[in-house]
């Protein structure tokens, strides 16, 4: 009787630290989330006190200079980081889940690469007849674009039990999608279309308040889908069988995996380009911080996460070289690459 008393104790204490590490991790990611959204109000070629901002708000003027670096530059830019981030990271999430992989992400399977390739097409093509692409149309060709290099990746993966393998064959097919989009554009007669090279290689610049309601309104629906479906991921982790046994459909569930993570990738691509290893290096940094795979604390945990990383790249990719913008990619590239080896390397001790 003690015995079974003294365990009922011992697993209370277990689960309010977890609940306690939880909520310590949260807390911290949003405190890092708030600093780095003041920071990068205040930083540029402009520099603006936290007063100044302030002012900026709370008196309407919008002819003063500041208020329209506020409100037409900064803070578009600002919440599309938060949100492309963020989506960025629960679309890796969602895909080593169902590739139970570490390092698969939507830039290294090439899943990005493909949206930006039809992407490209889409608005070489429209242009040429002098159509403008609207936000939509770019989001809906970066899907299709997502969906197609997802279809060629599933495709190996039914025909090589290596997952290691498959990563290498995603990378060969970004590679692929990549060096046509470089062609396409390299030879395109448009100016605008000229334009696309900096859009191709990763930025957050020209954002408008249209284009943040569209990301609201596409990253919202499909990140709340995607915590209502925590529960069937959390039997998918376990195995299909396991899954199956708990009544998932895992066929649907698969399905809907890929939907979403596609979606989410997409619709990052289509505004800001393809963006590096935030969505591998980013559910690693979650679990680390709160010793968890429960997919109902890791899809916000990811969110936010994402969002942090992301908007802290991005403040360094227009401030180091200023008045020069580096492309935000490179800037992942030597922040998270790290992560993204130490995992490997993690997986490999295991």
């Amino acid at each position: 009787m003690r015995s079974q008393i003294k365990e009922k104790k011992n697993n209370s204490g277990t689960e309010t630290n977890r609940t306690l590490r939880y909520l310590v991790s949260f807390v911290v990611i949003i405190l890092l989330l708030a600093i780095l959204f003041f920071w990068n109000i205040g930083v540029g070629s402009v520099e603006m006190s936290f007063f100044d901002f302030l002012g900026v708000l709370t008196k309407h003027q919008p002819d003063s200079t500041l208020y329209q670096i506020v409100w037409k530059i900064r803070l578009p830019r600002i919440i599309a980081a938060v949100l492309l981030g963020g989506a960025l990271s629960v679309s890796g999430f969602l895909l080593q889940s169902f590739f139970q992989n570490p390092i698969a992400g939507p830039y290294v399977l090439g899943i990005s690469s493909g949206a930006k390739l039809v992407v490209a097409l889409t608005m070489i093509f429209l242009l040429e007849k002098g159509i403008m692409v609207s936000s939509l149309g770019m989001v809906v060709a970066a899907f299709a674009g997502s969906l197609l290099a997802m279809g060629f990746v599933l495709l190996i993966s039914f025909r090589v039990s290596n997952m290691s393998l498959l990563v290498v064959c995603g990378i060969l097919i970004g590679y692929i999608c990549s060096a046509i989009t470089d062609f396409c554009v390299t030879f395109a007669d448009d100016s605008n279309i000229v334009n696309l090279h900096n859009w191709s290689m990763g930025s957050f610049s020209g954002m408008s308040w249209e284009h943040i309601r569209i990301m609201v309104i596409i990253v919202g629906i499909t990140v709340v889908i995607t915590f209502g479906l925590a529960k069937p991921i959390s039997a998918y982790q376990m195995g299909e069988s396991y899954a199956r046994n708990m009544g998932v459909n895992v066929k649907v569930l698969r399905i809907a995996l890929i939907l979403l993570s596609s979606l989410l990738s997409a619709c990052v691509t289509a505004f800001a380009g393809p963006i590096s290893f935030v969505g591998i290096a980013v559910p690693h940094l979650i679990k680390l911080a709160t010793h968890t795979a429960k997919p109902i604390i890791l899809i916000p945990g990811c969110f936010l996460g994402g969002a942090v990383i992301t908007l802290f790249c991005d403040g360094i990719a227009r401030t180091v070289f200023a008045p020069t913008e580096i492309s935000i990619s490179s800037v992942t590239a030597v922040f998270l690459v790290p992560v993204v080896i130490a995992a490997m390397l993690r997986k490999q001790q295991m």
